[in-house]
C-alpha cells in the first residue's frame, strides 16, 4: 500500500492531507506524546517505571504520555490508524515489530532512526540479530524493542509432574508429550494438558510451538516466508489432536488466565503459554518457581527462542523529532530495560543487562536468550506475520478447526498456505 492510499483509507482527504508529510527535521515541539495499550496491570507498572526514568535522564523534554487500554491492543490500534490516516501522528507508540510494521513501512509512515537511534547506547552490538531484524523489517531501523516475552514454554505444575512419575527431560518431540500427558492423567487426579481455546490465537500459539518443534526453524522460516508445503502445517494439528484427548472439558470456553488456574491449583500437568503464565505463578502466595512450578523449553525447540516483542515507533512525519529520539534512545539503554522488565516478567532484549534485579525464573530465561542459536518470531503476534495474513490464519482456525479431526487439521493447513497467497 502507498503512503497516499493508506493515507485516503484511514480517512485523510486530498493534497492537503498530504502537506508536510516528509521527515519531521531537527526541533519540533518538545512536548513528547505517547501512545500505549498499557492501561492497567503489570504491564503499566513497567511503563510507569521506564517513563519515570526518562523524566530523571531528560527532565528538559514534556511527557504527554496517554494509555490506551482495550484487548489485544485493539483500541490502541483503531486510535493510530486514525491519527495517521489523518496526518497527525503521536511522537511514537508502542506497537509489535517485525512484519507488524511492514503496513507502515510500505506506506513511508516509519522513519530511519538507524543513524540518531541505533547508532547509540552501542545498541547494535547489544541487541541480538532476532530483536534486530524485527526493527527493520524492510531493512530500515525504525523501531526500538524494550522486552522480550518467550513463546515456546512449557508450564508444569512440579508436584503433579512428581506424582505422575513423569521425566520432563526424557520429552524430547512434540509427540513425547502425548505419552506424558497420559500418564499424568492414569497416576494422578489432574487433567494432561490446560488449554484455552477460546480465541484462535491460543491454537495459533500452540500450533507454531509444534510445528516448530516438529518441523525445524528451517521449515518455520519457509512458513513465515508464504513457502511451506500443507503437509508439515498438518502434521502438527494432528498433534494436538492427540492432545486434546487431555485438555479441560471447558478449553473453547475459558480464556488462558483460567486455564493457568488448573497449573496453579494442580488441577493439570502442563501448561503451553507465553512466558506471562510465569507471572500469575509469581503473584501466587506460597507458589514457588521450581518448588510448586517449573518451565522447560517446549519438546524439540532446544536452542530456540521464539520472541515475542513489544517496541517503540519513530512516525515519518514527527511533531518532535528530537524529544522522540531521546525517547527512542532511552528505551534502548540498559536502565530502561531493568525498569521495565523486573515489572513486566519479560527479559531485555539487550544481551549486556546486568540481571542482579530480575527473579531467578528471569534471569534462566535471560540465559537461555544469550546462547540460543536463533531467535524465531512469534506467528501468533504478527511478528512473522503480516496484520492481513494473521488475520486468515485466525479465520482458519476458526472456520476449520472446530473438531480435532484429521480432517479438520487438513482443511485448516491447506487454508494456511492459501493465507499466504490472498
Amino acid at each position: 500500500m502507498t503512503r497516499r492510499r493508506y493515507l485516503t483509507a484511514a480517512g485523510a482527504t486530498g493534497v492537503a492531507a498530504l502537506a508536510g508529510c516528509t521527515n519531521g527535521g531537527s526541533g519540533g515541539s518538545n512536548e513528547l506524546e505517547i501512545l500505549h495499550g498499557w492501561s492497567g496491570g503489570d504491564g503499566a507498572a513497567a511503563f510507569d517505571s521506564m517513563l519515570e526514568g526518562f523524566k530523571e535522564a531528560y527532565p528538559d523534554v514534556t511527557v504527554n504520555d496517554k494509555a490506551i487500554g482495550g484487548g489485544g491492543n485493539t483500541s490502541l490500534n483503531t486510535r493510530i490508524n486514525t491519527r495517521l490516516g489523518n496526518n497527525n501522528p503521536p511522537s511514537s507508540w508502542a506497537e509489535w515489530p517485525g512484519k507488524n510494521l511492514i503496513q507502515f513501512t510500505d506506506a513511508d509512515l516509519l522513519g530511519d532512526i538507524e543513524e540518531s537511534v541505533w547508532s547509540q547506547n552501542n545498541m547494535k552490538e547489544a541487541y541480538l540479530q532476532g530483536p534486530k531484524d524485527a526493527a527493520k523489517p524492510a531493512g530500515t531501523y525504525v523501531a526500538v524493542p524494550t522486552n522480550i516475552h518467550r513463546m515456546n514454554n512449557l508450564f508444569y505444575n512440579q508436584q503433579v509432574i512428581d506424582e505422575a512419575g513423569v521425566d520432563v527431560a526424557s520429552i524430547e518431540t512434540p509427540s513425547d508429550l502425548t505419552a506424558a500427558l497420559q500418564k499424568v492423567e492414569e497416576n494422578t487426579d489432574a487433567i494432561g494438558m490446560a488449554q484455552s481455546s477460546q480465541s484462535p490465537w491460543t491454537t495459533l500459539q500452540l500450533w507454531a510451538a509444534v510445528y516448530l518443534g516438529q518441523a525445524g526453524w528451517d521449515t518455520y522460516q519457509d512458513f513465515v516466508a508464504g513457502e511451506a508445503e500443507a503437509g508439515p502445517i498438518a502434521d502438527a494439528f494432528k498433534t494436538i489432536n492427540e492432545y486434546s484427548e487431555y485438555f479441560n472439558s471447558d478449553a473453547g470456553t475459558v480464556g488462558w488466565q483460567e486455564a493457568n488456574n488448573l497449573i496453579i491449583n494442580g488441577g493439570a500437568g502442563f501448561f503451553h503459554q507465553g512466558d506471562w503464565a510465569a507471572g500469575m505463578y509469581s503473584g501466587t502466595e506460597d507458589f514457588e518457581y521450581k518448588t510448586d512450578w517449573n518451565q522447560a523449553v517446549f519438546p524439540g525447540t532446544d536452542g530456540l527462542y521464539s520472541l515475542n516483542m513489544d517496541s517503540w515507533t519513530y512516525p515519518a512525519n514527527n511533531p518532535s523529532p528530537e524529544a522522540t529520539e531521546k525517547w527512542l534512545t532511552y528505551v534502548g539503554s540498559k536502565d530502561a530495560q531493568v525498569r521495565f522488565n523486573t515489572e513486566k516478567g519479560s527479559i531485555p532484549p539487550r544481551s549486556d543487562v546486568p540481571m542482579d534485579e530480575f527473579s531467578e525464573f528471569q534471569t534462566n530465561q535471560y540465559s537461555d536468550f544469550q546462547s540460543s542459536k536463533s531467535q524465531p518470531p512469534s506467528v501468533a503476534h504478527g511478528l512473522a506475520t503480516t496484520p492481513g495474513v494473521l488475520s486468515d490464519l485466525k479465520t482458519a482456525i476458526s472456520q476449520n478447526y472446530s473438531g480435532y479431526t484429521d480432517s479438520a487439521a487438513e482443511k485448516t493447513a491447506q487454508a494456511f498456505v492459501d493465507a499466504f497467497s490472498n
